[in-house]
């Protein structure tokens, strides 16, 4: 168990006339109302971090997960909830380098493993997790699709194995990680086939679908195999619903099947309800189903994934739908919003 906390006014009293700043934290793991926004001793960046000046932050489903303990990880109490930012170097520590006072950066990685996170004026990252923002590249377009297209590299180059000329599904492919999914897909060279809804059947068209197929028709298989009669190499469900039964009849054999969600993961501190899995079509196909999260990438692959983001704003590939640009201080509303499954594009905050 933490220790525990001192009295609000007693972890004033013992700061001092230490800097202090704004910041959207918690005392102990919880739900959504128990996030408060106050003022926190500013971080200073140890010799390999970096200081940086918070421009904007964007709300993941993981960042529900971590601040209710429903993901487990080391957090330091009081905690500062959220992963991403972009923002402006203020001053990096001594054995730091490449990164200049003033210069604009961004990160996708904080807030778990025993790392503050980003929702606040200041925030100290790790160099070698912070990744200059290329001139001319919108900031808020960066960090709204900061984490979901890293999640699109992890899946296709990571675990997945995708090669040019390969067929890949993306199901919900018209949220976020679906649209990154299916653009960073497309621009591999390999053919996609996506289920949304009818009227998101032209946003996946111009994300680089070949073939858009509608989530909630029952015949959703068949179409499925209509559409890539071949068979698909990398079967990927975005929304956490994979059909197993629909994954094996339409998969060629040593295909791989992507885990990256559950149904109630990012609602219920409840176990998933059982999904029947058809074994014997998987195993006797040397089909795979790999899980992963973004939050277990190590190092190198995270860079690995920022190069690619940093081509692709450049080139302007990739567009995020922000619905929302709220203040620091509505947090806790944003945290409940997405736990209500309500949130259909990005979240921005501001500090």
């Amino acid at each position: 168990m933490p220790e525990p906390l001192l009295p609000p006014s007693l972890e004033t009293q013992s700061l001092g006339t230490q800097s202090l700043m704004t910041a959207a934290y918690v005392r102990r793991r919880g739900a959504a109302a128990s996030i408060e926004v106050g003022r926190l001793p500013r971080p200073s960046p140890a010799a390999n971090e970096v200081l940086v000046a918070v421009e904007s932050v964007a709300l993941n489903p993981v960042d529900t997960l971590v601040r209710s303990g429903r993901y487990r990880t080391n957090l330091p109490l009081p905690f500062v909830v959220g992963r991403d930012l972009v923002g402006t170097v203020v001053r990096s520590g001594t054995a730091v380098q490449g990164f200049s006072t003033g210069g604009r950066v961004w990160c996708n990685s904080l807030g778990h493993d025993g790392r503050q996170g980003s929702f606040a004026e200041f925030a100290v990252v790790p160099a070698d997790r912070l990744y200059r923002l290329p001139d001319g590249v919108d900031p808020e377009t960066a960090i709204a699709v900061a984490h979901p297209t890293a999640t699109a590299y992890l899946a296709w180059f990571v675990h997945g194995g995708l090669r040019p000329g390969q067929t890949v599904f993306v199901g919900g492919g018209a949220g976020n990680v679906g649209l990154a999914a299916v653009t960073t897909a497309a621009l591999a060279g390999a053919r996609v086939v996506a289920s949304c809804r009818p009227e998101d059947f032209a946003r996946c068209r111009r994300a680089g679908a070949d073939a858009v197929i509608d989530y909630r028709d029952p015949a959703l298989a068949d179409h499925l195999t209509d559409r890539a009669p071949e068979g698909v190499d990398i079967f990927w469900d975005t929304s956490g619903h994979t059909d197993f039964a629909a994954a094996a009849g339409a998969t060629v054999p040593g295909a791989r099947v992507l885990i990256t969600a559950a149904p109630g993961a990012a609602t219920s501190g409840t176990a998933a309800a059982t999904t029947n899995v058809p074994l014997a079509q998987l195993y006797t196909r040397d089909i795979s189903v790999l899980g992963f999260v973004i939050s277990r990438a190590s190092v190198a692959d995270l860079a690995g994934a920022a190069g690619l983001i940093n081509r692709m704003l450049v080139r302007n590939q990739l567009h995020a739908r922000i619905t929302e640009r709220l203040p620091l201080e509505q947090t806790a509303s944003a945290h409940e919003h997405m736990e209500a499954g309500t949130v259909t594009g990005r979240i921005l905050l501001h500090p």
